[in-house]
């Protein structure tokens, strides 16, 4: 007579053992995401917080399996995306709510937007104090100045990136950002300074080169290049207050970016996916500061674009 819940062989079953050690998995993935080399590491990097949704995969399985090993396990990947993510989901701005706060428009309007005008009237709609554009192309370059100039008088663009300001713009100069191999019009990187009832503030609009997913990860060197050599330019920058606005083509989570992340701080609140605008699942649009605070950061109504707006509140010293 074969025992009772042994195997052909004679082993034991241990229904839930290996939702637990996918757990395990889960969590040190969350934990020690830089561990996970190259590209493979920089792809997950990428999708990180969706981690979130294996958890209520393996909740599922060890409910189905009346595993109690397995959500005794469970609490390890639910904390660590808590960590990781949960302060992000807490009500209130996450910025110093007392302070002035600049608000602020990113969206990549993409060069094939049916409607320039009807999206630069949505944005204007949203009241933010600057609106930074990337993927200006002619014709649809003067319709967007038009379309913005009676809420945004002071304008700057460099290329197919530009910058619509309440304040006045000074000091407006190209940042070369450009890879190397790259050849032809690449004009992808504008400062200006804009002159807030708070002082000087040096905003950046930068739009970084496409990444490519493949088998062996994301294809990013051109993107992590671009980004070495913003990263250069903001350590340089002189004005204390600083703002950058950009498609930077990765999430904040992504090594990539890690030129940008470790001189700037990031959004206090709010996940916000951008890409691709009809089922959002990461954001590659971002907004950054230095000797500032950026509270949430939240999407917009999606547009003729590709990409969906953000709009953070930028909490100025």
């Amino acid at each position: 007579m074969r025992q009772q819940g042994a195997g052909k062989k004679g082993t034991v079953r241990r229904p839930g053992r290996v939702t637990a050690g996918l757990a395990v998995m889960t969590a040190g993935l969350l934990l020690f995401h830089r561990a996970v080399p190259g590209s493979p590491g920089s792809l997950l990097e990428s999708f990180l917080p969706w981690l979130g949704l294996v958890v209520v995969v393996l909740f599922g399985l060890a409910l189905l399996r009346r595993s109690r090993v397995a959500l005794v396990a469970l609490v390890l990947p639910v904390a660590a995306w808590a960590y990781a993510f949960g302060g992000l989901l807490l009500p209130g701005e996450g910025a110093e709510s007392g302070a002035y706060g600049l608000v602020v428009v990113q969206h990549n309007v993409s060069d094939e937007n049916p409607d320039p005008a009807g999206t630069a009237r949505a944005l204007a709609a949203a009241g933010p104090d600057l609106v930074a554009l990337e993927e200006l192309v002619p014709p649809a370059l003067s319709v967007y100045g038009r379309t913005l100039a009676p809420d945004y008088p002071y304008h700057a663009v460099h290329g197919t990136v530009g910058l619509w300001s309440k304040h006045p713009l000074t000091g407006v100069r190209p940042v070369d950002i450009r890879p190397r191999g790259i050849d032809g019009p690449w004009e992808r990187g504008l400062r200006a300074v804009a002159r807030t009832p708070r002082g000087d503030v040096a905003v950046y609009v930068a739009h970084l080169p496409s990444v490519r997913i493949g088998a062996g990860g994301l294809a990013s060197a051109r993107r992590d290049e671009s980004a070495r050599r913003l990263g250069d330019a903001l350590a340089a920058e002189e004005v204390r207050t600083v703002v950058l606005l950009g498609d930077l083509n990765g999430t904040v989570e992504d090594r990539g970016l890690a030129p940008l992340t470790s001189r700037l701080g990031v959004a206090a609140r709010g996940l916000a996916p951008s890409f691709p605008a009809a089922f959002p699942v990461a954001r590659i649009d971002q907004v950054m500061a230095r000797s500032a605070a950026v509270g949430r950061i939240r999407t917009l109504p999606a547009t003729g674009s590709d990409h969906l707006p953000v709009l953070a509140r930028v909490a100025l010293p």
